[in-house]
């Protein structure tokens, strides 16, 4: 097994490929195989969110670049920015991670949340494509990546987003 334990911060030639989702991309500890199918692990800091085009290397030098997999997920777009905006606070008000675009959001496929925005007035489309959520507020772990700009990550229940919540109940 290679054992990949190194986020590069700058750009070099890769020779191998590894295509995860999201919910393995903020592991630290995982077994995987690479798109050729050789298997490695990885041995990486906590609190890291590998982003699409990271590379990682491993004890031998191998460098292998991230690939964000294409999964199910919703997309939202429209034209209209305060619709946009009310999705995004009513699916934030869910502690939803959300990738926010231009003129479109994203979300991993729920269908209650899709029936929810439906009700706001927006058009939901199913898709599989890369998720890519955006970094939580109070996240201070954030690294760059190959891709020029940083980033820091946390999820629900995974004891990182206490601080969001001070002075805050449901």
């Amino acid at each position: 097994m290679i054992h990949l334990t190194k986020v590069l911060d700058s750009p070099q030639p890769h020779s191998a490929e590894l295509r995860l989702p999201i919910d393995k991309r903020i592991k630290s500890r995982l077994r995987a195989e690479l798109e050729d199918g050789r298997e490695v692990g990885l041995f990486l800091p906590r609190g890291l969110t590998l982003r699409n085009g990271d590379l990682l290397q491993s004890d031998d030098g191998l460098v292998v670049r991230i690939e964000a997999a294409p999964e199910p997920v919703s997309t939202v777009r429209s034209n209209n920015a305060l619709a946009l905006a009310r999705v995004c606070y009513h699916l934030g008000n869910r502690h939803v991670p959300l990738q926010v675009e231009a003129g479109w959001v994203r979300y991993l496929h729920d269908h209650v949340l899709d029936d929810m925005v439906r009700g706001l007035g927006l058009e939901v489309a199913f898709e599989e494509a890369p998720f890519e959520p955006e970094a939580g507020a109070y996240q201070g772990g954030s690294h760059a990546g190959s891709h020029g700009h940083s980033h820091g990550h946390s999820h629900a229940g995974d004891g990182n987003d206490e601080s969001a919540h001070a002075g805050h109940s449901h």
